[in-house]
């Protein structure tokens, strides 16, 4: 499981509006049992943020938003196959979570 695939989200609840996860923990600690993740919504889901914090991603075509506000830990076994990778916008990811732990 490599940092920056995105995978389904697995949450049947929040699947509609935020159709996809991406791993942001390291790939050193593929050891734990858990990932961290960011959710990423559609445009009309998230209505109106940041793009400092939240920045958008393209995901199989889709513009998509990273709320990096609501990044969570996700068991590892929920995220079977992924879907592609946002390694090319990992800035962006990486200055979200920067704006979400230290303001910057």
């Amino acid at each position: 499981m490599a940092q920056d695939d995105v995978y389904p989200n697995p949450s049947t609840s929040a699947g509609q509006g935020i159709p996809y996860v991406v791993v942001i923990q390291s790939d050193l600690l593929d050891g734990l049992a858990t990932r961290l993740t960011i959710p990423l919504a559609t445009l009309s889901y998230s209505g109106q943020v940041p793009s400092a914090l939240c920045p958008l991603v393209n995901v199989k075509g889709q513009r998509l938003h990273a709320l990096a506000h609501f990044a969570a830990p996700l068991p590892a076994k929920l995220l079977r196959k992924p879907v592609g990778s946002v390694a090319a916008q990992a800035s962006a990811l990486v200055a979200a979570v920067d704006a979400v732990l230290y303001g910057i």
